[in-house]
């Protein structure tokens, strides 16, 4: 049975938790409304551990999808009420769907593309890469909508439209680091053979034969963003201001990987403090989010 001084202690565990990491996911951030930090810092707790099982240590492939599948059997009690273990993260998820109502399947589709990590690291086209980010970024935004109440369809969409988008720019900017680290790629195959090149040819030396593949995919990704941008502009409120900042961070982080010359297309774009300021300072007005 979870007593209320549990409770609190598994609130407080998963703040820690999300506080400890940067991350471009929305954590406790001073934007949001102050009864929405703790909710969301839970969800990111989920999202964390569980997208660690998938990636990080030692743990061979099996046993990645052991936990995870553990991470599973847990939302199944949770969803039938029959939740009873001691595992900080759960027991506040627990709190956390039953109190906002959240839907389940979302939770889901985070933990199948995480099992997907262990087990895929190349995709033959782009419909493929897109149905991975509606089961890894999408539920987040979709999570984050149902905690500030009863969302339309079309801001499902919309929200659609910005968590693909940031996945696909975060995508573009580690493109060496998660082929050199975890051996992935996800810039579609057919692409690549479409545009004569190969695997080999992702790396800083052969920048230049990636580029014009790559300033395109950045062209269909800002075409994506746009279609998003009129949910930062239509939520009222603290949610508003965050879900402007965060657009106006993927687009200038875009931006900067568009500026880049061939040579250096790969090399991954940081946003100073300044920038990091202006854009909290833009994403006061809604005047800012403009399709480009």
């Amino acid at each position: 049975m979870t007593t209320n001084k549990n409770l609190a202690a598994a609130y407080d565990f998963c703040l820690k938790l999300a506080k400890s990491h940067y991350e471009n996911f929305p954590v406790a951030s001073v934007l949001l409304p102050k009864r929405l930090r703790k909710p969301i810092a839970v969800i990111y707790a989920f999202a964390r551990t569980a997208d660690d099982y998938a990636d990080e240590g030692q743990l061979t492939e099996t046993e990645r999808i052991t936990k995870l599948q553990n991470y599973r059997s847990h939302l199944t009690e949770i969803s039938d009420g029959s939740y009873t273990g001691d595992d900080p993260i759960f027991i506040a998820l627990d709190d956390v769907i039953t109190h906002f109502q959240l839907p389940i399947y979302l939770f889901d589709d985070l933990l199948s593309a995480f099992m997907q990590d262990v087990v895929k690291n190349r995709y033959q086209t782009m419909e493929e890469v897109l149905h991975y980010c509606q089961r890894s970024a999408n539920p987040v935004g979709r999570l984050l909508l149902h905690l500030n109440g009863e969302p339309t369809q079309q801001q499902l969409v919309e929200s659609d439209a910005i968590c693909t988008s940031l996945q696909l720019i975060n995508f573009y900017q580690d493109i060496l680091q998660d082929k050199q680290e975890n051996n992935r790629i996800y810039i579609p195959q057919h692409m690549l053979t479409e545009a004569g090149l190969n695997e080999d040819d992702i790396t800083l030396a052969n920048s230049r034969k990636l580029a014009p593949l790559l300033r395109h995919l950045f062209q269909q990704t800002m075409a994506l963003m746009n279609e998003g941008l009129e949910l930062g502009n239509g939520i009222k409120g603290r949610l508003g201001w965050e879900i402007r900042a965060m657009i106006l961070g993927g687009l200038e982080t875009l931006n900067k990987l568009s500026a880049q010359d061939d040579e250096n297309i790969l090399s991954r774009p940081r946003l100073t403090r300044r920038t990091q300021l202006k854009i909290l300072l833009f994403s006061l007005s809604k005047t800012h989010l403009k399709r480009r």
